[in-house]
């Protein structure tokens, strides 16, 4: 796969803002564990092959385990998750897929039994970054892996 254009290159002044905004996720009430799952979730859904290659070794980096990053793709059946990270996991895939209708309040009310008014809105924040992420990944087809060394990721040891 050959990447069609460097959006970084082009557009380096959006760029720098949703990199901006990145990092201020990144500063948010939801711990760094949650936000790994979150991002593998989102990417896997989205089918984004750089951006999951790139939260998996982000998650080995942090400490995350091989077994639960497997099982992010089946947490529902998976006994390797808190309530508050299904939570996280479940809110993820409706905001990432927005259901027709919206999202119901019953999954609202769900997730609001695990996370305060601050960290749902916090992680919808964080949702909605790595959605933006993946969807520029996707239409200019970025190589998974090839920013590891830029990023540090090499550090994981998945190379």
């Amino acid at each position: 796969m050959t990447q069609r254009l460097n959006y970084a290159q082009q557009s380096p002044e959006l760029f720098k803002k949703l990199l901006d905004l990145s990092m201020a996720t990144g500063e948010s009430v939801i711990e760094q564990k949650t936000r790994d799952l979150v991002n593998i979730r989102a990417s896997q859904i989205n089918g984004c092959g750089f951006c999951l290659d790139m939260h998996v070794k982000e998650a080995k980096i942090h400490g995350e385990s091989e077994l639960r990053v497997y099982h992010v793709a089946i947490w529902r059946e998976s006994n390797l998750f808190v309530p508050r990270e299904r939570a996280a996991l479940a809110w993820t895939e409706a905001v990432t897929k927005l259901p027709e209708g919206g999202i119901p309040d019953e999954l609202y009310e769900r997730v609001r039994g695990q996370l305060s008014e601050k960290e749902i809105s916090d992680l919808t924040f964080s949702i909605m970054t790595i959605n933006a992420w993946n969807r520029a990944s996707i239409a200019f087809k970025v190589v998974p892996g090839s920013a590891d060394k830029l990023y540090g990721l090499d550090k994981a040891g998945l190379n």
